[in-house]
């Protein structure tokens, strides 16, 4: 059976983009952590601080799930690499939506992060097509 994976990894798109989604998700955070860390004026924290880390926790899973996808032998252990690709997509998805109501000046970067994820879906859609 003869597979049409590149000889570099890094030659995907899917994989480029979401490189790229990593890079701009952990820009957004560290933006977003000065305006988010400070203690409320009750003495409680802000809970959107936890998202902005989810974001990248989620980014930075993609690539890796990419690499096993590619790399898998058997179609049904690709699958799952590919729906956990999948999930963590529509979870970062979801995470940037909810920053995007917080109380911080890096929320206007989130539409272009949310921009480039749904590039990264079609993507992703016709990467699957090739496994």
């Amino acid at each position: 059976m003869l597979h049409n994976t590149p000889l570099n990894l890094s030659d995907l798109p899917v994989y480029q983009k979401a490189l790229e989604i990593f890079a701009l998700s952990q820009n957004i955070s560290i933006y977003m952590n000065h305006d988010l860390s400070s203690l409320k004026t009750d003495g409680s924290e802000d809970n959107d601080i936890y998202f902005s880390g989810d974001i990248i926790q989620q980014s930075v899973s993609l690539v890796p799930e990419i690499m096993n996808a590619e790399l898998e032998r058997y179609t049904n252990r690709k699958h799952k690499h590919v729906a956990s690709l999948k999930r963590l997509t529509n979870k970062l998805y979801k995470n940037a939506y909810r920053l995007e109501k917080s109380n911080s000046n890096g929320k206007d970067f989130l539409p272009i992060l949310r921009s480039e994820l749904k590039k990264f879906k079609k993507l992703q859609s016709s990467w699957m097509l090739t496994l």
